[in-house]
């Protein structure tokens, strides 16, 4: 297979690197808003740097994968599909839903097919709370608990690109609440702090977030998340039932330290951020992406999942900023 690439910055470079190393990518073509950073990528890795978006169209290749700035998604979605290729697009499609339903409507005119980049799908300990729940283990299911937690905040730069920490960070519990549980959020309430660094108040987002939804089953979910953890990089799934209760991503490199004499001592290496968390959820669903282009699997996120996560976001901002329940019923989803 030849693939291109579109956009070298710090998640780019990491699945560049995975890509070259993948048995069936034979060709591994990439270019840069800075060309000079998708040269010397090149060069380092082995693979071929392309001038601009338009020779990675126009050299010919069997897939993209975009990982480019969020705005420059739903665009390069739209050619891609119209160029009858399948497409890996890290989240999210758009910022918006009229920008994200525009792309969808492309890629279902093309009937091309469009992989979304929500790597905790592939992560195995998300995978194992899926299965716990969809066979019964923990019963009547009642009390969800999600967790993200970064350990500083990004650049300041980034903020006004991002979306809001709703769009941004939640998206992911958002998307793995729907993912693991199979059931649909009917309602939120959500609120929000910029008591943090001053440039989340600059920007009108938070830096810290609380949400409480309700899913069609009654079950209730918490979901928060940071900006500012200073103890490492915290991502959780607590789910508890009438049977049992498990939770994800607790091990000895998650950042939390017991107050209780007998309790785990704190993590000699907590998790420093998202790349060293989920290195291997990232590569499982690259390699995913490669067979689902081949045409050997089905796509395992489409862009319509992307959507409902994305709605699920929006609801949360909204009742952030007009401080009220929101249903979903209120968030278009076509």
């Amino acid at each position: 297979m030849r693939i291109g690439l579109i956009g070298t910055g710090r998640i780019g470079t990491f699945h560049a690197a995975v890509l070259e190393r993948h048995r069936e990518v034979g060709q591994l073509v990439m270019t840069d808003a800075d060309p000079a950073r998708a040269t010397a990528l090149a060069a380092r890795i082995g693979a071929t740097a392309a001038p601009s978006v338009d020779e990675i169209f126009a050299w010919g290749v069997d897939a993209v994968i975009i990982t480019a700035a969020t705005s420059a998604h739903s665009e390069l979605i739209g050619r891609a599909a119209r160029a009858g290729l399948p497409v890996f697009c890290e989240k999210p499609i758009a910022l918006d839903l009229a920008g994200t339903l525009a792309a969808l409507d492309e890629v279902d005119r093309a009937g091309t097919v469009l992989q979304i980049g929500f790597q905790r799908r592939f992560d195995a300990g998300y995978t194992a709370a899926r299965e716990a729940v969809r066979a019964g283990r923990l019963g009547r299911l009642h009390t969800v608990r999600a967790i993200t937690a970064d350990p500083a905040p990004p650049p300041a730069a980034y903020l006004p690109l991002s979306g809001g920490l709703f769009r941004d960070c939640l998206v992911h519990d958002f998307d793995m609440l729907r993912w693991v549980t199979g059931r649909e959020v009917t309602e939120v309430y959500a609120t929000g702090s910029d008591a943090g660094p001053a440039m989340f108040r600059e920007v009108g987002d938070v830096d810290t977030a609380a949400a409480v939804l309700t899913l069609d089953d009654g079950t209730l979910v918490t979901a928060t998340a940071t900006r500012c953890n200073g103890a490492g990089y915290d991502v959780r799934l607590e789910l508890s039932g009438e049977l049992d209760t498990v939770v994800v991503g607790l091990d000895d490199r998650t950042p939390i330290a017991s107050t209780e004499p007998q309790g785990p001592p704190a993590a000699d290496r907590p998790w420093p951020g998202f790349l060293e968390r989920f290195a291997p959820a990232y590569e499982a669903e690259l390699r995913a992406f490669v067979h689902v282009a081949r045409g050997e699997r089905a796509n395992p996120c489409d862009g319509r999942e992307a959507l409902q996560a994305l709605r699920i976001a929006e609801a949360c901002e909204l009742s952030r900023r007009e401080r009220r329940l929101v249903r979903m019923s209120e968030i278009a989803d076509r």
